[in-house]
């Protein structure tokens, strides 16, 4: 018995053969599908479930439901994986195949197989090149042998000329039993040329061949049926092209699927507007000609790499055009050309308690404002309070009213009921929060597809997640240290920005003790966070300022590359939580109070948790 000496190269080839994408995982190779529960992707799946074991070979799949596991040796007998002509026999069990008598001389066409081929526009040159011939004692039965390339004859394909729909006449089409499977038409190989034509039929592998295209070949069985490519393998392999024929239905090529996870050479197909109103190969030949057929391999395209693109074919964009959300600060929207991009992530960062929080929704204010629906996540904040603080921000100080003294009651401040009603009826239908008291613990991932739902369903296009580190309690992914989960997380919500042309505020922390001078490296966690973001926008303490002060800094702008460290002096007025610079409006009036009758009287004193 063979002794199986694992390379790392089989482990990428069997992911190639699968068409499944990896990564590198220290000692593993992590799939990003599971290629037996098909578990990895989606919402409520961990990404990347299945891996292999570099060392070893071993494989699992950590998915609960899923837990196979196995090494090398198991995936080359589950899926027909290739490790190796002279391993094959040690991890699977070759069949036993029939001997067939073979012909001292090729065989020559009879005239009834000539007759019936001619009727389906093929010469008897062609008829020849395969040796097609009929049944002696039977000139209805057609006989299409199989042969090697060792010019053996391994199997014969039969096919009843008088069968009808009703099969009063017999079956269709049969092999010889126990024979071989093999790729049919290697009796015509034309050794001096490296490219072969795939086709599902033998008569379309001879309409190819009839019109001067070597190396038409046909699988047996149709295109279901694959048991020929273990024992075709090396004789395919030496092909560094495929064109692949098959018969074009239902929108769709036939045996392209199969081939492009199977060869490992260039695979290209025919184009489905070159089949006209045809099927297959044989069809064309009859209907259209030779001339056809040539066209149809001639403009043959390559299959796409997932993935890759044209350059030249990318959209036109003048990205001093590009939609951008005003963040209300003029001194920054100035810097920004206008404002903070939409089709990315844009990171806010600061200290806990210095308000990093407060700039963001009042951002997202300014984005209802301005007309675009929003969705916020507030890990920190019960929805209510969340409300109630953008509440403040709206109504502006004209509409919040101080209470108490602090000598009879605390001091504090209020907005009225009537005034509340009058806000809630201006951002209804065009603001929308994640409902935290439904988190099930089990919903690692509910975060980001509400927000995709939210998306979708309800053209949101200006997104809050506050903060990153409470988000990634809901989007833990069990073995991952934290960093690597930071990352993932900070990825699919730019997958997600990209995919729908959204705007995605991301509140982060910044790191604990950190010296440096720069505001990306400050961001607490994985240095992919602020790579992966458009803008970074630093909102922190001087303390060269008085404490009511902030400075704003723009430490990333990806889009134009211009950004100030030095930052800009913002005032914070207590009143209405509203953050304003050099040249803003503290006491901007939103579209709600500009047709209202000015201040309402207060009926309760609300206490406010600030």
């Amino acid at each position: 018995m063979l002794h199986y000496e694992l390379k790392e190269s089989d482990i990428y080839d069997f992911a190639e053969q699968q068409n499944i994408k990896t990564k590198d995982k220290g000692d593993e190779i992590q799939f990003v599908l599971c290629p037996y529960c098909k578990g990895g992707t989606g919402f409520k799946k961990d990404l990347g479930t299945f891996y292999i074991n570099k060392r070893t070979g071993q494989f699992e799949c950590k998915r609960s439901s899923c837990g196979v596991r196995g090494n090398m040796i198991t995936l080359a007998r589950d899926f027909d994986f290739h490790l190796s002509d002279e391993f094959s026999h040690y991890y699977r069990k070759r069949p036993t195949y029939r001997t067939l008598k073979q012909f001292s001389e090729e065989i020559v066409p009879k005239q009834a197989a000539v007759t019936y081929l001619e009727s389906r526009g093929i010469s008897e040159n062609t008829a020849r090149a395969y040796q097609v011939t009929v049944q002696t004692d039977k000139e209805s039965i057609m006989c299409f042998p199989v042969f090697n390339e060792k010019k053996v004859m391994v199997n014969v394909k039969y096919r009843n000329l008088n069968f009808t729909k009703d099969k009063k006449n017999g079956i269709k089409e049969w092999y010889e039993a126990n024979c071989v499977p093999y790729l049919y038409g290697i009796q015509a190989w034309d050794k001096t040329t490296d490219r072969m034509i795939l086709t599902e039929g033998q008569l379309d592998a001879m309409s190819c061949y009839e019109s001067g295209i070597p190396n038409s070949f046909s699988v047996p069985g149709g295109a279901n049926g694959f048991t020929w490519y273990p024992p075709s393998y090396e004789f395919v392999s030496q092909f560094k092209e495929m064109i692949v024929f098959g018969d074009y239905e239902n929108g769709k090529i036939t045996l392209l699927d199969e081939m492009k996870q199977r060869f490992g050479g260039v695979i290209k197909h025919v184009r489905p507007e070159d089949y006209k109103d045809c099927k297959d190969a044989n069809e064309i030949l009859l209907k259209y000609g030779k001339d056809q057929i040539r066209q149809c391999i001639e403009n043959a395209v390559m299959l796409p790499i997932t993935d890759i693109v044209e350059l030249a074919d990318v959209e036109d964009v003048d990205i001093a055009k590009l939609e951008k959300l005003p963040t209300g600060l003029k001194q920054v929207d100035r810097l920004l050309y206008g404002g903070l991009p939409f089709g990315g992530v844009h990171l806010i960062s600061g200290k806990p308690g210095e308000g990093k929080s407060t700039l963001a929704s009042q951002i997202l204010v300014g984005a209802i404002a301005s007309g675009y629906k929003v969705f916020a996540y507030s890990g920190e904040l019960p929805n209510y309070m969340f409300k109630a603080w953008l509440f403040y921000q709206i109504a502006g100080s004209n509409h919040v009213f101080e209470t108490g003294d602090d000598v009879h009651e605390p001091r504090g401040f209020s907005v009225s009921e009537a005034n509340r009603n009058v806000m809630s009826n201006w951002i209804r239908g065009k603001a929308y929060i994640y409902d935290n008291s439904q988190i099930d613990e089990e919903e690692h991932q509910a975060l980001l597809k509400t927000t995709e739902d939210a998306i979708r369903r309800y053209g949101c296009r200006v997104i809050l997640i506050d903060n990153l580190m409470t988000a990634l309690d809901l989007e833990m992914m069990q073995g991952d240290d934290k960093y690597e989960r930071q990352s993932k997380f900070v990825k699919k919500l730019t997958r997600i920005a990209l995919k729908y042309d959204v705007l995605i505020l991301l509140v982060a922390h910044k790191r604990k003790n950190n010296s440096s001078t720069n505001s990306n490296d400050e961001i607490s966690g994985s240095g992919d966070i602020a790579n992966l973001g458009m803008v970074t926008i630093a909102y922190e303490k001087s303390g060269d300022l008085d404490e009511s002060k902030r400075l704003v800094k723009i430490a990333k702008n990806r889009l134009f590359g211009r950004v100030n460290n030095e930052g800009f002096v913002m005032e914070f007025d207590e009143r209405s939580k509203r953050i304003y610079g050099q040249g803003d409006n503290k006491d901007l009036e939103y579209e709600c109070f500009q047709n209202g009758d000015g201040f309402v009287e207060l009926n309760d004193m609300e206490d406010i948790p600030f």
